[in-house]
């Protein structure tokens, strides 16, 4: 590659005066110039190559001085060629000296220029980690004030009857409502209601629990009837001070427990084998039919849960039994299928 260099230079007719710099522009489409894959082989070669020109300049000169046709002649042409020779050759060393100092300067310059992207390359390296430190240090930050603030709310806001108006008085009365400086009003507000309807949840499941062990409830129950052994409960009075809500939340829990009723119903009279898609026909020719299903029901709780919904309870069997006709007989069991029970 470094002969292919240097015919490549000889083919370009550097002289001792060319300089790299200027080289290099008018080489670099060659391939023989690309085949060097480092920028400072090539300058190097180049260098090289130029202190092979000028020996073999020297040596020319040397061997023009040994071919003189007489002493004479010899020694004047000596000493003609001695002076001329020597002011060529101090011209020569002063081109040569300036050409490496050139070539020097350059060298420095792209020093610097690479030091000095490397610099640039560092400073946005930092200006990143500083900025990913800096968002780091906030996030803690942050996630410190939202840790103090909920704490505040925990032991301060207890009941659910709160506006965050009423709240945030008694609050910034606590001196940890500074340490809460990095989140803003929005974002206060917004921890506040998270609170309270966590709060509120729990505090429902509470009050519900408590209605789960009442024995005399069912779907029926009066809330003035049993408020009475209600109130005494802790559970009761830490649900709401309001007799109202309180109510309000006895009825919604009645509707819950009416739909889950429904729906087990529904579950009864997919298990009850007697219920086919002829029943509906049947009940309607006779009441035996009738009577028979009814009697495996009554065996159910199920089915005596709804006790005080009997019209809704016959629409439901009524609805099922519509559906199953409309289905028609169940398709016959085939060799992947198990075999029905009847």
């Amino acid at each position: 590659i470094k002969k292919d260099f240097f015919t490549m230079l000889k083919e370009a007719d550097i002289d001792r005066h060319s300089r790299w710099s200027d080289v290099k522009r008018k080489l670099d489409s060659d391939p023989r110039y690309k085949a060097v894959e480092s920028s400072v082989q090539r300058e190097d070669w180049f260098r090289d190559y130029m202190v092979k020109i000028k020996e073999e300049r020297r040596r020319s000169r040397d061997r023009s001085r040994d071919q003189g046709e007489d002493v004479e002649d010899n020694h004047k042409s000596e000493g003609e060629d001695t002076g001329s020779d020597g002011a060529e050759e101090e011209c020569e060393d002063g081109e040569a000296n300036e050409a490496a100092e050139e070539e020097e300067r350059e060298r420095q310059r792209r020093i610097e220029e690479s030091l000095r992207k490397r610099e640039e390359e560092v400073q946005r390296a930092l200006a990143g980690h500083l900025r990913d430190r800096d968002k780091e240090r906030m996030q803690h930050k942050h996630d410190e004030a939202v840790h103090n603030f909920n704490a505040l709310l925990a032991d301060l806001v207890r009941s659910t009857d709160y506006t965050w108006k009423e709240a945030k008085k008694s609050l910034k009365k606590d001196s940890r409502w500074e340490s809460a400086g990095a989140l803003d009003r929005e974002e206060k507000e917004k921890l506040f209601n998270n609170h309270v309807e966590n709060l509120t949840k729990r505090k429902r499941e509470k009050f519900r629990e408590l209605l789960e062990e009442l024995p005399d409830l069912h779907l029926a129950s009066n809330w003035k009837d049993l408020k009475k052994e209600l109130k005494d409960d802790p559970r009761y009075t830490k649900f709401s001070s309001s007799d109202k809500k309180c109510e309000r939340e006895f009825r919604e829990y009645l509707k819950d427990k009416l739909v889950a009723a429904k729906a087990d119903f529904r579950e009864l009279l997919k298990e009850t084998k007697c219920i086919t898609h002829r029943s509906l026909k049947m009940c309607g020719e006779g009441e035996q039919h009738q009577r028979d299903i009814l009697e495996v029901l009554r065996k159910d709780r199920r089915y005596l849960v709804l006790d005080c919904q009997p019209e809704e309870r016959s629409k439901i069997l009524m609805a099922y039994m519509e559906e199953l006709e409309k289905r028609g007989p169940p398709p016959p069991p085939t060799a992947s299928e198990p075999t029905r029970r009847k």
